[in-house]
C-alpha cells in the first residue's frame, strides 16, 4: 500500500502521510497510480453531485464541485496553471521563463488563465448535470487529467538543473497508468469518453511540444497546467458530443 498512499499524498491534501513515510523516489515510483487517484477523486465529486443535484440549482452544484476539487488537491494544479501562464506569457528566454514560474506571485497571464479555467469548468459541469449519464463523466475527467501527466513525464526531461520527483517517473508508470485508464473507459461504457481520451492525448502532445520549445522540458508547474488543459478539453468534448 506504500505506493498508492504515496500517490494520494502527492496529488491531494488528504492526510495519508501520517501513516507511511515517503521520499522523492517513492513518490516518483508511485506515478502509475495517478489515474486511479483521479478516479478516487472523481468518485468523491460524483457522490457529492448525487447528494446535491436535486436539492440545489445546478450552477451552485457546479461551483461547489470546482471548489471541492481545489480543496482536496490544495489547488495544486491551478497554481501550476497560473505559474506556467505567467512564465510562458512573460518570459523572454528559457531562464527568464523558469525564473518567473518559480515566483509565487500571480501576474496578469496567470490571473486570466485561472479565471478562464474556473469559469469553463463551472459552466461545463452545470450543463453536463442537466444531461443523462453525467456520473461517468465526472469520475473519468480527473483520471484523464492525471493520465496526461504520465505522458509528459515519460516523454520529456525535467527542465531545471535540480533534482525532482519527476526524475523517478517514466515509461513504466505510463504503461500502468494507461492500463488503468483503459479499464475505466471500458467500465464507463460511454463512447464519448474514448473521444475525450483522444482529445487529452492530442492536447498533451501539443502542450509538450510547446513546453519543449519554451524550456526544453517540463516542470511540476507545466504538469499542473497540462492537467487543467486536459480536463478542460475532456469536458468540452463531453459537451460537444
Amino acid at each position: 500500500m506504500k505506493y498508492p498512499l504515496a500517490a494520494v499524498s502527492f496529488l491531494t491534501r488528504l492526510p495519508v502521510g501520517r501513516w507511511v513515510e515517503f521520499d522523492a523516489s517513492t513518490v516518483g515510483s508511485s506515478a502509475g497510480w495517478f489515474p486511479l487517484v483521479g478516479i478516487f477523486l472523481g468518485a468523491i465529486y460524483g457522490l457529492v453531485a448525487i447528494l446535491l443535484v436535486d436539492r440545489l440549482p445546478l450552477l451552485i452544484v457546479a461551483i461547489l464541485l470546482v471548489a471541492l476539487d481545489a480543496l482536496l488537491t490544495g489547488a495544486l494544479h491551478f497554481d501550476g496553471l497560473a505559474d506556467t501562464a505567467d512564465g510562458f506569457g512573460g518570459g523572454k528566454d528559457r531562464e527568464d521563463v523558469l525564473r518567473i514560474m518559480r515566483d509565487h506571485s500571480i501576474g496578469s497571464y496567470g490571473g486570466v488563465a485561472l479565471i478562464l479555467a474556473i469559469v469553463l469548468k463551472v459552466a461545463a459541469y452545470s450543463i453536463l448535470l442537466q444531461r443523462d449519464h453525467w456520473l461517468p463523466i465526472i469520475v473519468l475527467t480527473p483520471a484523464l487529467g492525471r493520465w496526461s501527466m504520465l505522458i509528459l513525464t515519460a516523454w520529456l526531461p525535467y527542465a531545471r538543473q535540480s533534482s525532482s520527483v519527476i526524475d523517478a517517473m517514466g515509461k513504466r508508470s505510463l504503461i500502468w497508468g494507461t492500463l488503468t485508464v483503459l479499464c475505466a473507459l471500458l467500465a464507463a461504457q460511454v463512447l464519448r469518453a474514448w473521444i475525450a481520451a483522444a482529445a487529452v492525448f492530442i492536447v498533451t502532445v501539443c502542450f509538450g511540444l510547446y513546453s519543449r520549445q519554451k524550456i526544453a522540458g517540463i516542470t511540476g508547474d507545466t504538469l499542473g497546467a497540462n492537467l487543467q488543459l486536459s480536463e478542460s478539453a475532456a469536458l468540452i468534448v463531453f459537451l460537444w458530443l
